[in-house]
């Protein structure tokens, strides 16, 4: 009965499904993160995170904060990042429409087990966080010399 249906080497609701997400991703609206790990769009501030076999980069997209204000810590191999931006609100206007994030923020990004705790710097600069967190050495490969 549903044959004709079906014939179009998948069925006609995978490609409802299909134009369904191609719809959403293009207009931005899409309802759940794309990998079990990652957030929903608009989650402030924006990251990448690298590794080396000497280090884990952190990187936060975050402009607009005062340095002194931000709070980072790591404990065990959790680094939070924690802190606020605030942008002037003028009483008269009537936003009809505010894209750029104001008021607290709070990310917890999980690190690889092999993380010194001791060995983090952070700096900010040109609306960047940079955090270096370094690995332990015993865990860094070395070099073994045959003799």
């Amino acid at each position: 009965m549903f044959g004709r249906l079906t014939n179009f080497g998948g069925s006609l609701f995978d490609e409802f499904r299909r134009l369904d997400e191609e719809l959403n991703e293009a207009s931005g609206r899409w309802p759940w993160p794309a990998g079990i790990r990652s957030v929903a769009r608009g989650t402030y501030p924006q990251i990448n995170v690298g590794s080396t076999p000497e280090q884990v980069d952190v990187y936060l997209f975050a402009a607009g904060l005062d340095p002194a204000t931000i709070d980072i810590s790591i404990q065990k191999n959790l680094l939070t990042v924690a802190g606020e931006r605030k942008s002037p609100v003028e009483k008269e206007v009537d936003y009809y429409r505010k894209e750029r994030f104001d008021g607290a923020f709070r990310r917890v990004i999980t690190l690889p087990d092999d993380v010194d705790p001791e060995r983090v710097e952070a700096r900010y600069r040109d609306g960047v966080l940079q955090i270096h967190v370094q690995r332990r050495e015993a865990a860094q490969p070395r070099q073994i010399k045959v003799q």
